[in-house]
């Protein structure tokens, strides 16, 4: 059976240019779908479908690669083709996770200009390598990031402010002092610079009970309300 090829083929940019008369994209992407489609022809292979994007590789979501890995996982076609790594890929990490889940699928995936081929052991045994290459770059980002976090909590940031959520500093009398007052916990916690939880929670630790942080206005409402409620039953 005749196999099935994909090719991706990706510019940078989407812009036009005036070459005389004639207004024109700046990047062509004949440039990389002409060799792609004879490559395709001297591996006897047949052409699926060209997917082709105008955007920078750093997007995440590009139209012509979502549409390529939803028919790969409709078992559309058999190989895929690309002109480059980043043409196809921003990244080791989303190469090689694609690279892995087109091996789950049983599609090939051939670079022209690396000559990757994963149907081939030479490519199976790059694959490997680029796997291990995109989990020691992941392990040195994290050291990195532990070893500045580290640095910043002994020596302080550049700006001088601590690492995390600054802590709220009010005092504890002040919160059962203005809910004595009468004042609803949104305005208490506004007043004191702090989030309606920490406040109430500040109320009940200084008060020991939640009678110490009630509104005394509410309170008597409520105590009101009672004779109508049974007048009413």
């Amino acid at each position: 059976m005749q196999r099935r090829a994909a090719v991706y083929i990706r510019v940078s940019t989407s812009t036009k240019g005036r070459h005389g008369e004639v207004a024109a994209f700046e990047q062509n992407p004949e440039v990389q779908e002409i060799p792609l489609r004879q490559l395709v022809q001297q591996r006897g292979w047949t052409l699926y479908h060209v997917y082709c994007d105008r955007a920078s590789g750093a997007k995440a979501d590009r139209p012509g690669l979502s549409a390529l890995m939803r028919d790969a996982r409709r078992g559309q076609f058999d190989v895929v083709l690309v002109w480059r790594f980043d043409r196809f890929a921003r990244s080791i990490e989303q190469l090689v996770l694609s690279l892995a889940e087109f091996k789950a699928l049983g599609i090939d995936f051939v670079s022209c200009q690396e000559s990757l081929d994963t149907s081939t052991p030479m490519g199976k045994a790059m694959f490997t390598i680029i796997g291990a290459m995109a989990e020691l770059e992941r392990n040195v980002i994290r050291e990195r990031v532990i070893s500045g976090l580290e640095y910043a909590k002994t020596h302080g940031t550049k700006s001088g402010r601590a690492i995390g959520r600054p802590t709220a500093v009010f005092l504890r009398d002040d919160v059962v002092r203005l809910r004595a007052d009468g004042l609803p916990w949104r305005e208490v916690a506004r007043r004191v610079g702090a989030g309606v939880t920490t406040v109430r929670r500040a109320c009940l630790v200084a008060g020991g009970e939640t009678g110490a942080c009630q509104n005394p206005q509410a309170h008597h409402a409520s105590v009101g309300a009672e004779p109508q409620d049974l007048a009413h039953a």
